[in-house]
Parts: structure tokens; sequence; C-alpha cells
């Protein structure tokens, strides 16, 4: 069992949203509730931190620079060098207790993001699609922590955990339209630890999910079974990207948040960044059209 090593101690309260940029030839990844952005270079290992005007729950590059984000009130695009937000749309305004969270392009250049009931974990929120021309379309209702938001190699295919409910589904995804079809269980963790969090595909098509309160990543095959394993020195990872010039490193975000103090004591990197060379490769982040 190979074993993933910390590589940046960050103390993130929610680490998440993983992924390289190959212009900034850095990882970049999110502190939801830290409400900070952060960047690693590990040619140099130099890592920075700096402030968002509110929580991402997730982000994602755009072809024409900078990110577009996830934010709990809304759909935004960020400007990496000034800090600037541009406001795209309000989503979920209607309800108090959801903001939103995982999200990942579509193979098309489209954002898919879901919400999350931060008050009673209930079935209220939704996933949901962000088009090049900025509108915004519902994809999966009746959703309470949506994540695992990741495609397959020929964008055919779309896998998402609702994670209460400790399955990861495969859809089948209509890439010209970007709607979902009939769905399957790829996945149950229900003999395994933790819940499923994160997940990205690698270049054989094969999905790599982190096990929040587990321990551990895992590697299914398309049929859905456990190819391997990946020791987390932490109990909680969240999210998880290939990065590196040859998306050779599976870069690895944890959380610290809910955690006692003699928890703290006995992990305390937990929230740190952590990556593993599993032998495989990544694929590049689509970017977002619009």
């Amino acid at each position: 069992m190979l074993k993933a090593e910390l590589v940046v101690d960050c103390r993130n309260t929610l680490g998440e949203s993983v992924f390289w940029h190959p212009e900034r030839a850095s990882v970049f990844w999110t502190d939801i509730d830290g409400a900070r952005l952060w960047r690693f270079d590990p040619e140099t290992g130099d890592a920075e931190s700096w402030p968002t005007p509110e929580r991402f729950g997730s982000v994602a590059m755009r072809g024409t620079g900078g990110l577009v984000a996830a934010a709990a009130s809304g759909l935004c695009f960020y400007d990496l060098d000034s800090g600037d937000v541009t406001p795209i749309a309000d989503v979920e305004a209607d309800l108090s207790s959801t903001r939103l969270n995982d999200g990942r392009c579509d193979r098309q250049g489209r954002f898919v993001f879901g919400g999350y009931d931060e008050v009673d974990r209930e079935p209220v929120s939704a996933v949901y699609r962000l088009d090049t021309d900025l509108t915004v379309h519902r994809l999966i209702p009746g959703v309470a922590v949506a994540n695992s938001i990741c495609f397959s190699p020929d964008g055919g295919t779309m896998y998402f955990a609702d994670t209460p409910t400790r399955r990861i589904m495969a859809y089948d995804y209509d890439t010209a339209a970007g709607t979902v079809g009939a769905r399957r269980v790829f996945c149950s963790l229900e003999d395994q630890p933790g819940s499923p969090d994160g997940s990205v595909v690698d270049a054989e098509g094969y999905l790599w999910n982190a096990q929040v309160h587990g321990h551990r990543v895992v590697r299914y095959a398309p049929d859905g079974t456990v190819d391997r394993i990946i020791e987390v020195p932490v109990k909680s990872p969240t999210c998880v990207g290939f990065g590196g010039a040859d998306l050779d490193t599976l870069y690895i975000t944890t959380l610290r948040r809910l955690r006692t103090a003699e928890e703290l004591a006995a992990e305390p990197t937990l929230g740190g960044l952590f990556a593993v060379r599993p032998g495989v490769r990544g694929l590049p982040e689509p970017k977002f059209r619009g």
C-alpha cells in the first residue's frame, strides 16, 4: 500500500478543490471555511495563501484567465492577479441553509457544481450546470452534500456522490447537451471506512476518491471495483487532483474542522496538503469556456 506524504503543513479548516494550473506551474486549492485560496509550487517548495471575499466551495480555471468559483452565495469569476470578483448568478438564494460545494468542468468546458445543506444535511439542494453563455441549469435535484463530481476521459460518464448516501453514482452524460441520463450505482462505501468526498479521473479512466474520515484515497476501476488504496496519515482526506508538469503526482487536501483537542494533538498535520506518486498520470483539467 502506498502512503501519501505531507507537502504543505497548511492546517486548512476545510481544504478542497485541488487542481494543477499549467500556466502557473502550481497546485491550487481552496480552504472553504478558512476563506482562503492556496498555491503550491512543487519545484521550489514555496506555498502561499490569500483571503477570498467569501467562502469558495470549488474553483476551476477559466480559458480567458482567472477562475470560475462556486462561492457560498453564488457563482462568480475571480481574477488571480487583482483579486477582483465578477458575479455571475445567485444560486439557491431562497435556501438559507445551503452553500455551493464541489464542482469541476466537464470535457466541453461547462462548469458542473452542486450544493450542501450546512444545517441539517437534508436533500434540499441540487447539482447544476453553468453553460458558456452563463445560464444555470439544474441537473440533479434532491441533494444534501454534493461531492465527487468528475467525468470519464471521453466525457460520456459523469460521477457524483451525495455524501450521506455513502455511494458514488455514475450517470450517462450527453456531451452535446450537458444533460444526465440513466444512472447506476458505481460503488458503495457501506463496507468501507469513511464517506465519499472529492474525486478525479485519471488518464486510464479510473476514479480516485478521497474517503473523508477514512484515512485513505481509493482508486476504482471503471467497473466500480477497488483497484488500489493510498494510505493518508490523517483521518480526513477531502479532495484529490493530479499535478506536476507530467501530471504524475496525486495531491490530497484534508480538513481539521470539528476535531477535538485530543484529535488535533494526535494528528497535528490535519488540514495539510499531501501527495503521492501512484504510477499513473492524470488528465489536464478542462477550463471553463465562458
